[in-house]
């Protein structure tokens, strides 16, 4: 079948000749020049997929210089343009010199019919794996892009989300490993959506891994990958998240989760950039930055001997708090705002308002559950409200109990550990409900009950 365009440049019109009718069996259009100097003209108007250049054109030269001054010429104007060099005089520097400089292959006259097609054949398959990779780059640019838009944050007027905006802007542009902390809800996977999406890797992917959710069995696997026959269920071979996450960001969420042993294992990953899939030995190199999160406080696990300091050093260069709703209750009216907006559209009650005695509502309220609860909260309104109003009344949020109102006063790990007891005992023990109750994984409660002894 033919297919593909070539252009033939030599001065020789029997040459010329001979090559028309060999080269019509097998290129759909057969471009024929006998002067080098129309090259720039004719390759903006045909875009040929292969050109076959002679190196000599002027009488009583050989040197191969007149077809390398054309090469050049050519690269100038398509840079990965297939360009086979066609000469009555072999030579093997100057074969050699030719490569160097860009050319696909080198054929020399006279040549055997089936070696010839065979070469432009050949650079023909390298034009078009050119242009595919170029379209599953770009693919993945826009793939890339539409995967990493997710939810924006709304930043609010006060002023510690103004410091944490600065804060944000400023270490987007650098490649430093970064831990984002604060109470769950507070908008910890946001924060690092939005700094992958202000970075230079922005056209690249964000890959999330809750650490939370990774069994021990598969944490290897998950992260690393695996070869083949790796073990039982491993039938192909399988990229883990630090190569899928190559030149983009890889954010690890809940990091604070991992248990003690494979700490060691991440921190070897991330220290030499490099990861090895289960099953075989040889060291990937992984360009990657790096993102963790965690609501807990790292620095007294390291005093408890449940998180390792050299990784903490490794993943804290620059550290990012988000601060919990109750600080920051100023920001509640425009929050309140912009998920009405999001979920009036979605759901098609594009005229909903708050009433005045709502924002007052909303604004006193505690919201232990930070913005994740307030979300929730107006996404439930909005589905239920009858009018275009949104009163008082369409919001029930539960009074905080004696235990609750003490939150404030406590450390993190304290007021964590009374929440989960507090939400089983309400639940009679039903941990599905506690998860759904908390916005966490099954596994990460199932590791917090453990380290609280609950």
């Amino acid at each position: 079948m033919k297919t593909g365009s070539i252009l033939v440049v030599d001065d020789n019109k029997n040459v010329l000749s001979a090559l028309r009718i060999l080269l019509e069996n097998y290129f759909q259009q057969v471009t024929l020049i006998s002067s080098p100097n129309q090259l720039p003209s004719k390759l903006r108007e045909l875009t040929p997929d292969v050109v076959l250049l002679d190196m000599n054109f002027s009488a009583g030269i050989n040197s191969g210089n007149e077809g390398l001054f054309w090469l050049s010429e050519i690269k100038k104007v398509d840079g990965e343009l297939p360009v086979v060099l066609f000469t009555a005089y072999a030579d093997i520097d100057l074969a050699v010199k030719a490569l160097k400089e860009g050319a696909s292959d080198f054929v020399v006259k006279p040549w055997d019919n089936a070696k010839l097609i065979a070469t432009l054949q050949a650079a023909y398959a390298l034009r078009q794996s050119q242009r595919e990779v170029k379209r599953l780059r770009e693919k993945q640019g826009v793939l890339s892009r539409e995967l990493n838009l997710g939810e924006t944050i709304c930043w609010g007027h006060s002023a510690v989300m103004h410091e944490l905006r600065r804060l944000v802007e400023k270490v987007a542009k650098t490649d430093a490993n970064i831990l984002v902390t604060g109470e769950n809800g507070t908008g910890k996977e946001l924060i690092a959506r939005e700094i992958h999406r202000l970075s230079s890797r922005k056209n690249e992917v964000l890959v999330t891994v809750d650490m939370g959710a990774v069994s021990e069995t598969l944490f290897e696997s998950e992260l690393f990958g695996h070869v083949k026959g790796a073990f039982t269920d491993a039938r192909t071979d399988r990229a883990g998240k630090f190569e899928a996450a190559d030149g983009g960001t890889l954010f690890l969420d809940e990091i604070g989760n991992l248990s003690y042993p494979l700490q060691a294992k991440l921190l070897t990953a991330i220290q030499s950039r490099q990861i090895v899939r289960v099953g075989d030995n040889k060291a990937i190199p992984v360009n990657i930055r790096l993102i963790c999160a965690t609501n807990r406080n790292l620095d007294q696990s390291v005093q408890n001997g449940e998180f390792r300091e050299d990784l903490l050093y490794r993943v804290n260069t620059i550290h990012v708090e988000a601060p919990p709703l109750r600080e920051r209750k100023a920001d509640i009216p425009q929050l309140a705002d912009f998920f009405l907006q999001k979920y009036a559209s979605k759901y098609g009650k594009k005229y909903l308002t708050f009433d005045k005695q709502t924002i007052i509502k909303l604004e006193d309220h505690a919201w232990p559950g930070n913005v994740r609860e307030l979300q929730h909260a107006i996404e439930k309104a909005v589905i239920l409200c009858d009018s275009n109003e949104l009163l008082p009344s369409d919001f029930y949020m539960k009074e905080q109990n004696a235990s609750t109102s003490k939150i404030e006063n406590m450390s993190l790990e304290d007021a964590e550990r009374l929440l989960i007891g507090n939400s089983i005992k309400k639940n009679g023990g039903n941990l599905s409900a506690v998860a759904t109750e908390l916005g966490i994984t099954r596994p990460t409660l199932y590791s917090k009950i453990k380290k609280y002894v609950l």
